[in-house]
């Protein structure tokens, strides 16, 4: 892989750079879009199958949650080291070069004989499926001024929808087939995706002209230096930890009573999701416009609603789940756009890094919030993991109002 000081050069990899603001054609936005579904789905299609693979390895439902876990913080290690590089090296080269390891983690986690082999394979599988959030500032570079906001959001929808499909086609899978069938499909997919991007994405020369110690420490700065982005990272944090908590405890919550479903009922909530996914995408178009603080505040509102709906009366209703699920979805998509579209307006000679930041905190908030949903399903059932929804809505609405003012 070729950086800015030369080296030896992969000619498979090798294409002139587009000059940043220089405009995204169709073709290449859906290719990204598509894209950012697909490898993203990798990291969730574990969810719906947790009970299934709690069984298959005779182990406890609270020990299998590790699972999840694990693949959020190898996302989390994946965006703190590899995703800065894009700053420092040619941005198609780094994606190319990374690509590789997805299908052969998901075939890791196929094969895997005990529950810490498939732990370690979701680690893997978490750290290599970072493309996305190479995607999203590739388009945020590449698009002109007057279409930034716009592809960043549709790029974002087609990494939403990856991320709540996946449930959908995991839980039929696991529904007429088993977990590992599921694994090896998308390791198929994966192989498949990578030549279409041989062959199409484009390349973007790096902004950044120093060494590796010299980046890793910029992102200190960035943090230290910009309240802003702290505040976005505290957002993100939580917002995610209560979409994490929700999906991984949610297929354990319709196997008991009164619901008795099984893993193709607790994928098909994904297609709720997939319909709350199109916000980025509308909202991106307008999100220049709005009010960012007011778009804030109403959506950890909602947020909180939603968690109060779902952990009430209505807890064993599958109308609650439906609307709940809606809400939360709605709340994250929306919370999550305005994040980025506020830090990447204000570094745009630092995309990567910015957003290295700020989905760090993301998925350490993911983490976070699926660690501490399964305990509290563990000993409380869904009245705990509702507690866990409300607190964590609490903490998003609770630092953005005591902060944003400062900043």
């Amino acid at each position: 892989m070729q950086g800015h000081t030369g080296g030896t050069r992969l000619m498979l990899f090798d294409r002139q750079p587009a000059p940043p603001g220089s405009g995204l054609s169709k073709q290449t936005l859906w290719l990204m879009t598509v894209g950012a579904g697909l490898v993203v789905a990798n990291n969730y299609y574990n969810q719906p199958l947790l009970g299934l693979i709690a069984r298959d390895f005779d182990v406890l439902e609270s020990e299998v949650g590790i699972v999840s876990m694990l693949t959020q913080i190898g996302y989390a290690f994946g965006l703190f080291f590899i995703v800065p590089l894009a700053d420092m090296f040619y941005r198609r080269r780094v994606i190319l070069t990374i690509f590789p390891f997805i299908p052969l983690s998901l075939l890791l986690a196929t094969f895997s004989c005990s529950l810490p082999w498939l732990a370690a394979a979701s680690f893997l599988i978490g750290l290599s499926c970072v493309i996305p959030q190479l995607f999203v500032p590739m388009a945020a570079t590449l698009a002109t001024p007057d279409k930034k906001s716009h592809s960043i959001g549709l790029v974002m929808s087609g990494l939403l929808i990856g991320v709540l499909a996946s449930r959908i086609i995991s839980g039929i899978i696991g529904e007429y087939l088993d977990w590992r069938h599921m694994f090896f499909f998308g390791a198929v997919v994966m192989v498949v995706y990578w030549i279409i991007l041989i062959r199409q994405l484009p390349e973007v020369a790096p902004a950044f002209h120093d060494g590796y110690a010299a980046l890793m420490r910029s992102l200190r700065q960035y943090l230290r230096s910009d309240p802003e982005l702290r505040l976005a990272s505290w957002r993100g944090a939580c917002s995610f930890a209560t979409f994490s908590a929700f999906w991984t405890t949610l297929v354990f919550h319709l196997e008991g009573p009164p619901f008795h479903a099984g893993s193709g009922i607790a994928g098909a909530f994904g297609i709720l999701g997939v319909t709350g996914a199109v916000v980025p995408a509308i909202l991106g178009k307008r999100i220049d416009q709005l009010n960012k603080n007011r778009v804030i505040v109403t959506m950890c509102a909602i947020s909180l609603l939603s968690w109060l709906l779902l952990g009430g009366p209505g807890a064993n209703s599958y109308l609650a789940l439906i609307i709940g699920v809606l809400l939360i979805d709605m709340a994250l998509q929306a919370i999550h756009l305005t994040n980025q579209a506020i830090i990447f307006a204000r570094h745009p000679e630092a995309t990567n890094r910015v957003n290295t930041i700020y989905m760090t905190s993301y998925f350490i908030g993911g983490s976070l919030g699926t660690f501490v949903a399964a305990l509290a399903w563990q000993y409380l059932g869904w009245t705990g993991v509702s507690v866990v929804g409300i607190g964590c809505s609490i903490l998003m609405l609770a630092g953005h109002l005591l902060f944003h003012r400062k900043t």
